[in-house]
């Protein structure tokens, strides 16, 4: 069984920064899809940065500029820097990892941008 361990979230004013991490454990699996998601209130999830094993990062049009995803799938971590975050940035995130087993999912982190 594969779980992900989310940490990082907050809250934090507008034009502040956090760094959300999410590591994998579990048996032995390989990953081939690493990203980060959010939900706003009373809506589903957004897709938000996704990096590839090569390191190719794509990101929503929103967060481009500001947001920055890594990942390792080595070590099977991924992490998302949040620079100049606004309260439109207010949200759960999850990470999100997939193996040939499936997809998993972290537990979810609260950003919260507010003064």
């Amino acid at each position: 069984q594969v779980q992900l361990v989310e940490s990082g979230g907050g809250l934090v004013q507008p034009g502040g920064s956090l760094r959300l991490s999410c590591a994998a454990s579990g048996s032995a699996f390989r990953i081939y899809f690493m990203g980060w998601y959010r939900r706003f209130p009373g809506k589903g999830r957004e897709l938000v940065a996704t990096v590839t094993e090569g390191g190719r990062t794509n990101y929503v049009e929103s967060v481009k500029g500001r947001f920055t995803i890594s990942g390792d799938y080595a070590k099977k971590t991924v992490s998302l820097q949040m620079n100049s975050l606004q309260p439109q940035d207010t949200a759960i995130y999850y990470c999100h990892m997939a193996t040939p087993s499936g997809g998993f999912w972290g537990q979810g982190s609260q950003v919260t941008v507010s003064s």
